[in-house]
């Protein structure tokens, strides 16, 4: 373009590669129809694997955060007193453990407003994981090293052993999708609240750092917490989202 606007180019050629190269697909991951949580939390409930697995595929659920962003964190993300978790966009490096300096994808702090069901996982896990000295300070140790985290595929190897197929059925990531379902059919929550709490990327830039300014982080705790109670009230029988929204 700037060729031709310096009349260096009679045209650009650019112009006849329109429509030639595709826009790679979005890839989608599976995750469960609304209807089949009650059958979700039955199996997660009944799950005979290591305990630390069951209470962080229970927290993901509750928080539907990100694999690396759950797997790679330290207790000191953690404030019990306010009642929140911030992931920072970058982490401290784990000696010989790939990608542990991942943070916040979206390369800034995410905030993660914890609701009563998710502190009181968090209190469990700190029982069995929490060790004064730890430098790691991890949160979800790996099975033989607390130094080192829990594997990547920890949660959708339970999720198989559950039956779920992690390729059509349901897999960890999910659990964001099943949650981001809900709080929309609910019709309480604003887009701008969702959308933060997913930490997806804002594509219009000036309304991107007003967003992230502002945080919507007291909607944000009260939608949080809609979310646990949500599930709870799906634990014996399905209950739709708007359905649940009009009993608040």
């Amino acid at each position: 373009r700037h060729a031709v606007q310096q009349k260096l180019m009679r045209h650009n050629p650019a112009y006849d590669m329109e429509g030639a190269v595709q826009k790679p697909e979005t890839e989608h991951r599976p995750a469960l129809e609304l209807e089949e949580i009650p059958l979700l939390l039955e199996r997660i409930d009944a799950y005979k694997g290591r305990g630390l697995t069951t209470l962080a595929i229970k927290l993901n659920l509750l928080i539907f955060i990100r694999s690396s962003e759950l797997r790679f964190a330290r207790w000191s993300e953690i404030d019990f007193k306010s009642k929140l978790w911030v992931i920072p966009e970058q982490r401290e490096a784990i000696e010989n453990v790939k990608h542990s300096t991942r943070g916040a994808k979206m390369k800034r702090q995410h905030f993660v407003p914890l609701c009563r069901q998710a502190l009181k996982i968090l209190k469990e896990i700190r029982q069995l994981t929490y060790e004064e000295g730890n430098e790691a300070e991890l949160i979800f140790t790996g099975c033989y090293d607390s130094f080192k985290p829990m594997s990547e595929n920890t949660i959708n190897k339970a999720l198989r052993k559950m039956g779920y197929d992690t390729t059509q059925d349901i897999c960890g990531h999910g659990f964001r999708t099943l949650a981001c379902s809900a709080l929309i059919e609910s019709g309480l929550w604003s887009e701008d609240a969702v959308e933060l709490q997913m930490s997806h990327k804002e594509s219009n830039s000036v309304r991107a750092a007003y967003t992230h300014k502002a945080k919507h982080l007291d909607q944000r705790r009260l939608m949080l917490q809609w979310w646990a109670d949500f599930l709870d009230e799906n634990r014996y029988e399905m209950v739709r989202p708007f359905e649940f929204a009009q009993k608040q």
